[in-house]
């Protein structure tokens, strides 16, 4: 999707600024903002699952993408993260009447994302998009939880889309070097060979055996030395 920058009058764009910046630094509660700095009016979110629903424990990422009527028209959500719900399409989209009828330019994208994370509390079936969701919910709620719970730990525990692809915090810092923690690594000189180090493959096995060798036949002159030191007694 394309940027809409450009299309934003500069006020529009300098209350987009404020309002995700205080996001950032004041997410709401289970919810991480990912402000771009390409693009300010695309916002990447993850929301965490909320405890007792079929979500519990994932990690969904989201994006709000806000077009070039915003804020008299409402930002479109869209859900990255696959997700069984009645109120997400298969491509991700989401319906929510404050994202349509219900939005008014004073609610803000705060408004926004605490409305979608309620939405996986308490899902709409008369808004269906995905209508075998809506379905199971209002005929077969254990049927449609398994199903929901299935998705969640396929793609929103650890898995692709979920928590691991989640964009990395800036805060969280500089993740360590691949071999940091491993002590023959560290123990190694700059020239040093990794099979040298540890002693496997063909050059740790080659060494192994030299050195064998080389013990064995130090053992065996000090005796012969010492049958000769006898015969001389």
């Amino acid at each position: 999707m394309n940027s809409n920058v450009e299309n934003l009058p500069p006020q529009v764009l300098r209350l987009v600024y404020k309002e995700v910046s205080a996001l950032a630094a004041d997410p709401p509660e289970g919810i991480k903002i990912y402000p771009s700095e390409e693009d300010i009016t695309e916002l990447h979110t993850a929301i965490e699952g909320p405890e007792g629903t079929p979500f519990a424990g994932g990690v969904f990422r989201m994006r709000l993408v806000l077009g070039k009527d915003f804020p008299a028209a409402p930002p479109k959500g869209y859900f990255l993260t696959k997700i069984f719900h009645p109120n997400v399409g298969h491509k991700g989209e989401i319906c929510v009447n404050v994202l349509k009828r219900d939005w008014r330019a004073e609610l803000g994208l705060r408004h926004v994302l605490l409305t979608i994370k309620c939405l996986m509390i308490h899902p709409n079936p008369e808004s269906a998009l995905n209508e075998e969701a809506g379905r199971l919910l209002l005929e077969d709620y254990t049927e449609y939880a398994s199903r929901a719970r299935l998705l969640t730990e396929i793609h929103a525990m650890g898995g692709h889309g979920g928590a691991s692809g989640v964009p990395q915090d800036p805060a969280d810092g500089p993740q360590p070097k691949k071999h940091a923690g491993d002590p023959t690594k560290r123990a190694m000189g700059p020239g040093v060979a990794p099979s040298a180090a540890l002693g496997n493959g063909a050059n740790g096995s080659s060494t192994t055996s030299s050195s064998s060798s080389s013990n064995s036949n130090v053992v065996g002159k000090k005796k012969t030395d010492k049958k000769r030191a006898l015969r001389r007694l």
